[in-house]
């Protein structure tokens, strides 16, 4: 079964504004909808990978220093993991890893942010 793409779209809605407790949540429930596949396992630990980052706040990782904001720069990242996705030289794991975070990078460049829902924003908590 593929990956519920409404299941992620709001996973990643709710990483980005930093809403981790239903973040959670959802991961969980998608753990029961994902095929056991390498590519699903690959897509899965993104997932989560993403979600320990910005709950991390780790200054050096990737997301930190994310400007969710410049949708131009979220959109040649996205081409950058699409890039890597289709590559056939990775094995599936990795291109799904790869195809977890052009989603997210695509559904990030479309999000309207309100003022302080960013992911350099401290005050929320999950």
């Amino acid at each position: 079964m593929p990956i519920p793409l409404a299941f992620v779209t709001r996973f990643f809605q709710l990483v980005t504004i930093r809403r981790f407790a239903e973040a959670e949540r959802i991961l969980e429930r998608l753990k029961g909808k994902v095929s056991k596949t390498e590519w699903s396992n690959g897509y899965f630990q993104a997932l989560r990978g993403i979600l320990l980052a910005q709950k991390s706040n780790d200054s050096y990782a990737f997301l930190s220093n994310l400007d969710f904001s410049n949708k131009d720069k979220l959109r040649n990242y996205r081409r950058e993991f699409l890039k890597h996705a289709k590559n056939k030289l990775h094995s599936d794991y990795d291109r799904g890893f790869f195809s977890a975070w052009a989603d997210y990078m695509r559904i990030s460049s479309k999000m309207k942010l309100k003022e302080g829902e960013t992911s350099s924003s401290k005050t929320a908590s999950g």
